[in-house]
């Protein structure tokens, strides 16, 4: 008898949850201004976690002393994906929300590169 996988996605929002709970951040039942604050500090966060990704590579053509570093480049994805999560809290999405978001995003994107994407076509994720 094989212990079944929890659902990944799901154990991640639920986790996060968690932890932003623990810190004092209750991301259900925000009212619109606590919302745009934690929208803001989250992107911030976010755009901070992307400079610490992008200085574990070798980006500076200049300088011979850098190395790349994939192990810290690991740990900075998985902290992007901490406040990615908090993020869609705040909006209000579920593990499932995002998810059949996601899907639906996909197809718009295959649909695009099929079609050569020659045009910016806003309406066509309106359904997303």
């Amino acid at each position: 008898m094989s212990n079944p996988q929890p659902d990944q996605l799901r154990e991640l929002f639920r986790m996060q949850q968690s932890l932003n709970e623990r810190i004092g951040v209750r991301t259900q039942g925000m009212a619109d201004a606590e919302k745009v604050q934690w929208i803001l500090n989250y992107c911030r966060a976010m755009s901070q976690e992307l400079a610490e990704l992008t200085d574990s590579v070798p980006w500076k053509w200049w300088a011979k002393y850098q190395k790349f570093d994939e192990q810290n480049a690991r740990v900075e994805v998985v902290d992007l994906f901490h406040f990615l999560i908090s993020l869609a809290q705040v909006l209000g999405m579920s593990a499932d929300d995002v998810f059949q978001a996601y899907v639906k995003k996909n197809e718009v994107n295959f649909q695009r590169q099929e079609s050569g994407y020659t045009a910016k076509d806003a309406s066509d994720s309106k359904h997303i």
